[in-house]
């Protein structure tokens, strides 16, 4: 009876030994794990950084270059008709945006959407613009409806979309 007790607890702190072993050896492979991915995650951020930082500069720059007060300021083209003018500011924002459309692998989700409806909101003001217009309207009459249709809104969607961005890429930091 003395060997089989004996041989029981010889086998019961062996395998609390193992036991132990296994569970120490295993917290510090997850310590490791954590350690690489956080290490993994920096390398990443470091690497990817100017990417960001350069999305959200020309995610901003967007912002302000398609802002109606901006745009019509510089798209404007003298001696045009407004059908003319509408036309040129709308390519002109399409243009604009198209060309940008790569920063949204830098830009969070819920920050390119901001800018996607801002584009929209522009167009959806210069159409509203555009539709007041009589046949002999001029780019100037045209482009003077845009103000007074902006003088009519609280904040423009893209000034909005701007102060989002800020916010987002100050969190980065």
């Amino acid at each position: 009876m003395d060997l089989w007790l004996f041989l029981v607890l010889l086998i019961f702190f062996g395998l609390t030994i193992i036991a132990l072993v296994y569970f120490f050896l295993k917290r510090q492979e997850d310590q490791e794990l954590v350690k690489l991915q956080l290490e993994l995650r920096k390398g990443r951020q470091e690497y990817f950084l100017p990417s960001r930082l350069e999305a959200y500069q020309r995610a901003i720059l967007l912002m302000e270059r398609i802002h109606p007060n901006s745009l019509v300021m510089r798209a404007h083209q003298g001696n045009v008709s407004a059908l003319t003018q509408h036309g040129i500011l709308l390519k002109t924002i399409r243009e604009e945006f198209d060309h940008n459309v790569t920063q949204q692998l830098f830009i969070s989700e819920t920050g390119w959407k901001m800018m996607r409806d801002s584009k929209e909101e522009s167009i959806r003001l210069i159409n509203l613009a555009a539709a007041q217009m009589g046949e002999q309207s001029t780019s100037l009459d045209l482009s003077a409806k845009i103000m007074e249709l902006m003088a009519q809104l609280e904040t423009m969607p893209s000034e909005v979309a701007v102060a989002f961005l800020k916010q987002e890429f100050q969190a980065l930091f």
